[in-house]
């Protein structure tokens, strides 16, 4: 299933989450963050439907707003979605429960709406309580600001950056007359596998909730959970998909899916380039493997070993970590067909040296890497980066 990038339906990095009809967005500056910046988002669905759906983080860890959200989705509806920075409130017990719950309350209260209908997310610093009559007040002064337009998008994607450097967002208008938007954050913590990574995403396509949830699924499983940049899936991942069916155009779930498909993966595209301490953007693909679950298998342990990341950030040819890495995967191959090509250049053949390694350079911000394992017909590919300087001193330095 596809979707023809036509200029019609090319990507929009201009446009988010305001670009579909009948959604409108804010993004303020509420004070839970002490440097004062952007740190509180609000996305609101005025219909005239109210379908949602939901992926969330599989971390056993979980966030109260990703323990609310979870609960208030299994109706299948949203009215509203408020996200705030400067904060994950995870593992923060029944205290933090309430403070989310507090949190859905004042938005519905002051859209008129029931606390049920509101999703929650949060991200910033795991263990701490949030200042509540910031995150409050910080809701009035959202609503008041909330608009069509698409600087509001871009300022709700501003909104729910961390470590993040730019904010990111994208949308696209189908030749059909319908359109879908959305904006995602995450630079560390990321390795979503899903469902510290968060999404929203607009459309004012007409599609029941099953279908919905269905395409969702699928797409996050093709995109999100294809990312990997440092092996850590966050306590309070999530991405939600509000349809308003304002566009009144009824659409297939495979054409739905298809557009999905293309913004999220646009999405993560930007996740990676923007990713904490990111010198180096890198493709792994694993192809010939006997089931595509084996294949991601290999790709993610390829993706999240270290002394391969330090190889990429030191623009270092050395195949046999790639070799050690795919060895250490649940994945059936026979090491001696075993072959690793790094931009173009076959660098191991047969499990053993290939062309010279001077054939093979990485010294570009782009480095693809293709593993054949000769034992099937299953492929899969993850993105991920290199393990830099900055990244330790990003890290090292997060909570202080």
């Amino acid at each position: 299933m596809t979707v023809a990038v036509t200029p019609a339906t090319q990507v929009d990095r201009s446009a988010g989450v305001t670009a579909p009809a009948g959604f409108r967005a804010a993004g303020v500056i509420a004070g839970i963050k002490p440097a004062g910046t952007p740190d509180l988002t609000v996305v609101v669905n005025d219909g005239p439907h109210d379908v949602a759906a939901g992926v969330f983080t599989t971390n056993k860890v979980k966030a109260a707003p990703v323990l609310w959200s979870q609960q208030v989705l299994s109706a299948g509806k949203l009215k509203a979605v408020v996200l705030n920075s400067g904060g994950a409130n995870a593992c923060t017990g029944p205290e933090g429960f309430q403070d989310t719950h507090k949190t859905a309350e004042k938005l519905a209260e002051v859209l008129k709406v029931g606390a049920a209908e509101i999703g929650v997310c949060s991200t910033g610093l795991i263990g701490e309580r949030l200042p509540m009559d910031k995150v409050l007040s910080g809701i009035d002064q959202a609503v008041a600001a909330l608009s069509h337009g698409p600087d509001a998008g871009l300022d709700a994607a501003t909104a729910v950056m961390t470590t993040d450097n730019v904010p990111k967002q994208a949308a696209l208008t189908t030749p059909g007359g319908w359109s879908i938007g959305g904006f995602a954050k995450g630079a560390g913590m990321c390795a979503p596998n899903m469902a510290t990574m968060l999404s929203v995403i607009t459309t004012d396509a007409v599609l029941d909730q099953p279908h919905l949830d269905h395409a969702l699924r699928n797409a996050v499983g093709k995109t999100f959970n294809r990312l990997d940049v440092d092996g850590g899936t966050s306590t309070n991942d999530t991405v939600l998909l509000l349809s308003s069916g304002a566009s009144g155009v009824t659409v297939s779930p495979d054409e739905f899916e298809a557009a999905l498909t293309v913004l999220a993966g646009d999405l993560v595209k930007q996740l990676q380039a923007d990713a904490e301490g990111v010198t180096k953007h890198v493709s792994i693909t694993v192809q010939n493997a006997a089931t595509e679950a084996e294949a991601l298998a290999a790709a993610k342990i390829v993706a999240e070993d270290n002394l391969c990341k330090t190889a990429f950030f030191a623009s270092d040819p050395n195949w046999g970590r790639i070799a050690m890495a795919v060895g250490n995967a649940p994945t059936a191959f026979d090491p001696a067909l075993l072959d690793i090509t790094l931009n173009g250049a076959a660098i191991c053949i047969a499990g053993g040296k290939g062309v010279d390694r001077s054939e093979a350079d990485i010294s570009g911000l782009e480095i693809d890497v293709v593993i054949d394992l000769h034992a099937g017909p299953a492929s899969a590919t993850v993105l991920t980066t290199d393990l830099s300087h900055a990244y330790v001193e990003e890290n090292s330095a997060y909570s202080s």
